[in-house]
């Protein structure tokens, strides 16, 4: 994981978008065990209470879930729900503006989607 204490997104902010790509990745697998607070927070030199809280969002999202006394485990079907999320918060973050910013240029469809096509033989 790389944390970047220059950004200006907050490191738990980091911290539980790096989890979530390491999932994405296969790093972490259902029902296997993520590093706990304190090995994040000694790894990373961060505050316990700020990797908790990173984690927290996990939690409060369904992708990790606490076995008493074991830890966080990767929840089943965490990977997908990541994917759909992020796809949403894709559609809400680019594509809407796109869209607006293509209106105002008079792009048309057919020309996005050629854009499209082009930007990904890059």
């Amino acid at each position: 994981m790389n944390l970047d204490f220059s950004n200006d997104k907050p490191i738990y902010l980091q911290l539980s978008e790096e989890l979530e790509d390491a999932i994405i990745a296969g790093a972490y697998e259902e029902e296997t065990q993520i590093p706990s607070t304190t090995e994040i927070s000694v790894n990373y030199k961060i505050n316990p209470a700020t990797a908790l809280k990173g984690i927290n969002i996990l939690v409060d999202n369904g992708i990790v879930y606490k076995k008493r006394g074991l830890g966080m485990f990767v929840a089943k079907g965490a990977k997908e729900k990541i994917l759909e999320q992020r796809k949403i918060d894709f559609f809400e973050s680019y594509i809407k503006s796109l869209v607006t910013e293509a209106k105002k240029l008079s792009i048309s469809k057919e020309e996005i989607l050629k854009m499209l096509e082009r930007g990904f033989e890059i």
